[in-house]
């Protein structure tokens, strides 16, 4: 089949792009090179300018997800411009406060978890509500999660809880569009990249390499996969996936006992 994800002449609002490591970015032009219109939303007046270059020509509309106001704001902007209808949404926006480093999850403050869920997980609902005149009923909205909500890795603390936070709220706005709509809620469960963002988290590169490590392939994600998966997602093609989330993590959370770490964690002095 020549478009077996039918995207073209699609549109489609992408929330997220920082630069062009990130995940966001990668899924949109993924969607572009299918023939989709991509409309972009970014954070600020600030980060739209640094991405002038990247996105030129473009329509990159400013949406500040911790302001109340601001999705109710993307929409106006969008319908205003002629936009709509919209055929799908990505959701990848995470923030959290690493400013003073590593703390124990015990001691994380009120204002850092609070601000944390508003951007990186409430605002999901906040942008669908504000754009759910604008979608089409069938459209599919993705976010963008992590591969496991069991694992505990001490240099990510609470952003695992809003993670998991993330996932359950796509449960439930699957549920309530359900009543009047077809629109469809998914998660793509990524297991660790290399991106911009993952840069600011404490230690993770011993961890990225760790998990690199208990993949099957003994190789990472690249960024494009996860982009890969979340065109899947949006396509009329995963019609019958909602509520769900699709984990892409190259088998890493099937692999704890994998017998090369077995052997480094209980006779480090072999070291091959």
């Amino acid at each position: 089949m020549a478009d077996f994800l039918n995207l073209s002449g699609k549109t489609f609002l992408v929330l997220g792009v920082a630069n062009k490591k990130s995940v966001a970015w990668f899924v949109a032009h993924g969607l572009e090179e299918q023939g989709a219109k991509v409309l972009y939303s970014v954070r600020s007046e600030a980060r739209k300018a640094s991405l002038n270059k990247l996105l030129a020509d473009k329509p990159v509309f400013v949406c500040d997800v911790e302001d109340e106001a601001a999705a109710p704001r993307l929409a106006a902007d969008i319908q205003d411009a002629g936009h709509g209808p919209l055929d799908g949404i990505v959701h990848s926006i995470a923030f959290a406060n690493y400013s003073e480093g590593f703390k124990p999850f015990h001691e994380t403050k009120r204002g850092d978890y609070l601000q944390a869920t508003a951007i990186s997980s409430f605002s999901l609902v906040e942008i669908a509500r504000a754009c759910k005149p604008l979608l089409t009923p069938s459209a599919s909205v993705v976010t963008i999660g992590i591969s496991s909500l069991q694992v505990t890795p001490d240099n990510y603390g609470y952003m695992g809880p809003i993670k998991a936070a993330l996932e359950s709220t796509i449960r439930f706005l699957a549920k309530s569009f359900s009543a009047d709509t077809a629109v469809r809620f998914n998660v793509v469960g990524a297991g660790p990249l290399k991106t911009s963002a993952s840069a600011g988290i404490p230690g993770y590169l011993e961890s990225y390499l760790y998990t690199e490590k208990l993949t099957f392939r003994k190789r990472n994600l690249s960024t494009a996969e996860i982009a890969n998966a979340t065109l899947f997602l949006l396509s009329e093609r995963s019609s019958g996936i909602n509520g769900t989330t699709l984990v892409v993590d190259a088998g890493l959370g099937a692999n704890f006992y994998d017998k090369e770490i077995v052997r480094l964690a209980m006779r480090p002095e072999q070291k091959a």
